[in-house]
Formats: structure tokens, C-alpha cells, sequence
């Protein structure tokens, strides 16, 4: 157990600065150490964060409270056909180097430090996405520290409610000490660039989307349209990742390197473990207001409203990932993330300078919310501010009200509260009610 002023804390400290400083972290080696660890933050009424990679550190402030960080918990062993079992403090570039001696992969984000628990609890996107679903799609149990030091296992036998509740809900619910995963074989894939000309984005987002439409399930991309950033010109990216034959690639690709306007193409064969990368924010003090949405017909009159909201947000990044496929295919009520008709995930983040003002933040929020007009809910894993407003973007009314259920069960005095939270049903159920 660590606190200010321990040399191992100050070592640490970096990843909480910006969300108020924990009157105590503890790095626990097992489960059993964690359920110390949460055992001792009930008793003494302390709030309980968990960082697991530790990209959210500053989203969810914990001043006062308790983090248990599980970067000690990071084991990542690989079991007979694809099976591999994951500790709650891996990354998932760690994940992708020690599956690919195996030929193997699971679809992760797309960076290689965020942590492979809050990925997970929250959907996790990736680069395999159609093909394959989001990260929570793969995962086949859970071992999980309860609110009260319990240590369960979650699956589709044991505690299925859990296991549903896990797979969407977040940290709601308790600590995942592991995660079980199915992979699947990977021994490679073509993976890179298409660059376009600036000049109309509008026709470039309505090509794109067309080509998806009739693109093979193992081709995902994503455009990324980025204002200019110091030295760095502004740009507008295609990514592609092919994840099948690779003697296929060509052809697959093909429709995407047709599109109007490309400058540059840098689009080859990779390790998939070499196409995650690390993020670089914009250095110096800025505000980042960011939204996000899901939409399940990327038509027309969204790809206006878009492009609009976008143009007038200033130095704003605009990213689109392609999704029908595997996601879809998956029933809405199976898992806590229900918003499987989804074609495109719509992502929007200005970044405002220190002279913005709540007005000039307010201002940007006005203009982004007219796309909610397009859009059936939000992602959880990018959605950095926690809020009633934001919770009923992530979680469809009745998605909430079976997740609240669980909370009772599990977390009845919402220890786990440093998140998206779900508050608890009101009154008493037992751990059996729920089937």
C-alpha cells in the first residue's frame, strides 16, 4: 500500500496528476491481494478506482480514495487451440507480441499501451472488428474481485449475469483480476495508409462509406481527418487493414485506392503486433471537447450534418470506423453493449485554447450536438466525461435497467462508482434472482 510522498508512489504519480491525487495505491501481485485491497476500501469507506492500462487515469477523478493499479497483473498465457488467458493489467500490445509466436491475434483498440481490462469492459474496437466483433465478443470468462472480496468466476455457466453486465458495463461491477479469450489465427496482415487531398471531404465520406458497403468482412478501415498541429500540415487519412489472404489484399483494397484525390499510398504487409501504435496528444494547455456516436445508416443527410459540425468546430480531428459485420450479427440483448445495428462509430474532438472560456467549450458542445439528431447512442471507452447525459448515450433505457439489477446484486453500495455509474436498483436481491 502506497502513499504521497513513497518513492514508488511519486514514480506512479504521473498517471493521476491530472485526475486528483488517491490518498492511497495499491499495485496487488494476485487476486487474493485485490480482494485485500477492496476489503479494506469498504471497511474504511474509501472510493475504489482501478487502472488497468491507465489511458482513463485522468477521466474519472479519485481524489481522497483508493486506486488499485494491476500493472502486476499482466501475465498473458496461451493455452491449447487459441484459448488464452490474460492478466487485468496487460496491455494489448504485450497481448499481440505473445500471441503472434503463435500465429494468433484477438481485435483489441489500436494502441498498444491501453490497458486490455477497461478496452474490454467497455466493447474494445479495433482493427478486426467485422470480422471478428469487438474484444468482448472473444472473451469466454472472467475472473472478478466482488465489492464485498469475493472472488468469482463469470462466464455463460457461472454467474451469467455477471458475465453479461461485464461485457459493456465497465468497472461497475467489480475488479477483473483475468480475462479468458478466444483467439483466432492471425499471421499477419496488409495494413496502412491511403492519403487524399483536402478539397472535398464530403464526396471522399460518401465514396468511402460506398466502397465499405460492398467490401469483403476482412477488410476494416477507418478515415481520420486531422487539422493542422504545429510543423504537421493538416491531412486526411484512409487506414485499411486487411486481415485475410493476403494474395486477396489488391483486390479488396482496390475500390478504396480508386477514390478521388490520393497523394499517397503506404498501405503493406505487417506483423499485426506493428500496427499499434501510441497516441501523441497536441502539447501546450489546451481544452479537448470531444462526442461521439454510433449511427446505424451512415446516409447522406449524416455525412452533411457531419461535415458541417466538423468544418465549424476549428482545430477539430474527425475519425470514422467502419463497422457492419461480426458486430451486427451479435443479438442487442446478449451483452451490456446493445448497439449492434451500427454501421459507423462518428468521433469528434476540438481542441480549444487556453482563452476558449466555458463559452467558447459550450459553444462547441452546440455544434456537435446536432449530430444526436443521426445517432442511436455513444461509445463508452471514448466517452472522457462522466455524466447522467452521457450514461443514457452509452446504455439504451432498458439496457440501463437490467444493468442496475446487476449492480444490486453484485455492488449493492456502489463501491465500484468511479466510471460511467450505474447507481444501483433500489431495494434487496440476492445473488440467485437474476438466474
Amino acid at each position: 500500500m502506497l502513499e504521497p510522498g513513497d518513492d514508488a508512489f511519486e514514480e506512479l504519480r504521473p498517471a493521476y496528476a491530472m485526475a486528483g491525487e488517491p490518498a492511497v495505491l495499491v499495485r496487488p501481485a494476485t487476486a487474493a491481494e485485490v480482494a485485500e485491497a477492496v476489503r479494506f476500501a469498504a471497511t474504511v469507506d474509501l472510493p475504489v478506482s482501478v487502472r488497468s492500462g491507465g489511458h482513463g487515469a485522468a477521466s474519472f477523478a479519485n481524489p481522497g480514495g483508493m486506486v488499485i493499479d494491476l500493472g502486476l497483473l499482466a501475465t498473458v498465457d496461451v493455452g491449447e487451440e487459441g484459448v488464452v488467458r490474460i492478466g487485468g493489467g496487460a496491455t494489448w500490445g504485450a497481448v499481440a507480441e505473445a500471441l503472434a509466436t503463435s500465429g494468433l491475434a484477438l481485435t483489441s483498440g489500436d494502441t498498444r499501451s491501453v490497458g486490455v481490462g477497461g478496452l474490454t469492459l467497455g466493447g474494445g474496437i479495433g482493427w478486426m472488428v467485422r470480422q471478428y466483433g469487438l474484444a468482448l465478443d472473444s472473451l469466454r470468462s472472467a475472473e472478478v474481485v466482488l465489492a464485498d472480496g469475493r472472488i468469482v468466476t463469470a462466464s455463460a455457466a457461472e454467474n451469467p449475469d455477471l458475465f453479461w453486465a461485464l461485457r459493456g458495463g465497465g468497472g461497475n461491477f467489480g475488479v477483473v483480476t483475468s480475462f479468458t479469450f478466444q483467439a483466432h489465427s492471425v499471421n499477419g496482415v496488409v495494413f496502412g495508409t491511403l492519403t487524399f487531398g483536402l478539397d472535398d471531404l464530403p464526396g471522399l465520406l460518401r465514396g468511402w462509406r460506398d466502397a465499405m458497403r460492398q467490401a469483403p468482412i476482412d477488410l476494416n478501415s477507418t478515415i481520420l481527418a486531422m487539422p493542422a498541429f504545429g510543423d504537421a500540415p493538416p491531412a486526411l487519412l484512409v487506414f485499411v487493414c486487411w486481415a485475410g489472404a493476403e494474395e486477396e489484399a489488391d483486390e479488396a483494397i482496390a475500390p478504396l485506392r480508386a477514390l478521388p484525390g490520393l497523394l499517397a499510398d503506404e498501405v503493406a504487409p505487417r506483423a499485426y503486433a506493428d500496427i499499434l501504435d501510441d497516441p501523441h496528444p497536441p502539447e501546450g494547455p489546451i481544452t479537448v471537447v470531444d462526442y461521439n456516436g454510433f449511427t446505424d445508416d451512415f446516409d447522406d443527410a449524416t455525412i452533411d450534418t457531419l461535415v458541417e459540425a466538423h468544418a465549424g468546430a476549428g482545430a477539430a480531428v474527425l475519425m470514422l470506423r467502419y463497422l457492419r459485420g461480426a458486430l451486427n450479427r451479435v443479438p442487442a440483448e446478449e451483452t451490456a453493449f446493445a448497439h449492434r445495428g451500427s454501421e459507423v462509430l462518428m468521433i469528434l474532438a476540438a481542441f480549444l485554447g487556453p482563452d476558449a472560456g466555458a463559452d467558447g467549450e459550450a459553444a462547441v458542445r452546440r455544434r456537435f450536438a446536432v449530430l444526436d439528431a443521426h445517432t442511436t447512442g455513444a461509445y463508452s471507452n471514448f466517452s472522457a466525461h462522466a455524466s447522467a447525459d452521457v450514461l443514457a448515450r452509452i446504455f439504451p433505457p432498458q439496457t440501463l435497467a437490467r444493468l442496475r439489477q446487476v449492480k444490486r446484486v453484485y455492488d449493492p453500495d456502489n463501491l465500484f462508482a468511479r466510471n460511467h455509474n450505474i447507481v444501483p436498483a433500489e431495494g434487496a436481491m440476492s445473488a440467485t434472482a437474476l438466474g
